[in-house]
């Protein structure tokens, strides 16, 4: 089992899904949850709803990660065979130079890497402030615009970050890129696992959703799709134990258990399935940790808007270094992630919904 879960967390993480080009990884994600899923279908934007059916009328229940990882789009061809490029995702200057990148085009991906003018020929004011996105640019090797179009190249190629899944010496802390968030279409996956052989009165859907990086568009249209009563956007979250870090800024260490996300911009979590969810933890002993964050939001933001409103609460992955190359997190939080999801499921029914929606 072991090695089956490593070997998807690879496949996952390493395969491109920049936003709106998420087809690649939501076949893989198809690939591993077919076998838990009775229907599998896809909106008309490309995200993937998996059902596994329960009795007819019984509550809905959501579990979304998103496909769509921060990338890059190919704006331009420069005369000299550079690619200048805009961001797909919020990216922060400091974590972008000298990075290397993988082109998508037509005929077959090409690496490169990202470039800017080298610091020793700047003034010694210029070298004291970041260097911006719009000055930077990506060297695939070509010599001209000519060559770089014979190499396939054209605008509107994505670009992604180059990082091969890696267990760490410390084998539960595992990195790759696009954590953000395979791991939530990974626990959506393995929740809809586990509850193969449980009995309960709710259906399921375990749903990959597309271009969230990029303005939460495919949880509105999936979330459409599937009409849930209660709906969890399984993401990642901020770590906050390395240095430099206040703990009154980011409370949550990678390996203390998932998150329960009490604020972000897009979404106040229902105070009655937040308490619900505690709970369920309590009893069962997982551990799980409180956090929030004044900026960004997730799935949740459109899903707990949908008709007349969704009870709704983000889960999260307490993740260090999202949005660059190589982010890390804590195998034990995942396991504990998808145990709470399930345990939470396995409890629900008309009777607790109700409740839910009375407090």
């Amino acid at each position: 089992m072991e090695d089956q879960l490593l070997s998807m967390f690879k496949e996952l993480t390493e395969t491109p899904g920049a936003p709106g080009h998420e087809g690649p990884v939501r076949e893989v994600v198809k690939k591993y949850i077919s076998p838990y899923a009775d229907e599998i279908y896809t909106d008309n934007l490309g995200s993937l709803i998996a059902k596994k059916a329960g009795p007819e009328g019984g509550p809905k229940i959501m579990v979304a990660g998103h496909l769509d990882e921060v990338a890059f789009m190919v704006t331009m061809i420069t005369e000299k065979g550079f690619l200048r490029f805009q961001p797909l995702g919020g990216w922060w200057e400091q974590v972008m130079l000298a990075q290397r990148v993988t082109v998508h085009t037509r005929k077959g991906p090409i690496e490169g890497v990202i470039g800017s003018t080298p610091p020793h020929i700047l003034s010694p004011e210029a070298r004291k402030k970041p260097v911006e996105k719009k000055n930077m640019f990506i060297d695939i090797g070509a010599s001209s615009k000519e060559e770089a179009e014979e190499f396939g190249i054209r605008p509107g190629d994505t670009v992604i970050p180059i990082c091969p899944f890696t267990v760490m010496k410390n084998p539960k802390l595992l990195m790759a890129k696009a954590w953000d968030n395979r791991i939530g279409c990974a626990i959506a996956i393995e929740v809809l696992k586990r509850l193969k052989g449980e009995s309960h009165p709710n259906s399921v859907y375990g749903v990959a959703t597309v271009q969230e990086e990029v303005g939460l568009r495919g949880a509105q249209t999936s979330v459409n799709a599937v009409g849930p009563d209660i709906s969890f956007a399984v993401d990642v979250g901020i770590a906050g134990d390395t240095p430099g870090i206040k703990k009154e800024d980011v409370q949550s260490k990678i390996g203390a258990g998932p998150q329960l996300l009490l604020y972000d911009a897009s979404m106040i979590p229902h105070r009655g399935l937040r308490d619900f969810v505690v709970d369920v933890a309590e009893e069962c002993k997982i551990p799980f940790q409180f956090d929030m964050m004044s900026g960004g939001g997730t799935d949740a933001g459109k899903m707990h808007l949908h008709n007349k409103g969704v009870p709704s609460l983000v889960v999260s992955i307490a993740t260090r270094y999202i949005h660059s190359h190589a982010a890390i997190l804590h195998r034990d939080d995942f396991e504990n992630a998808v145990q709470l999801l399930v345990e939470v499921i396995k409890r629900l029914d008309q009777s607790k919904l109700n409740d839910i929606r009375s407090v």
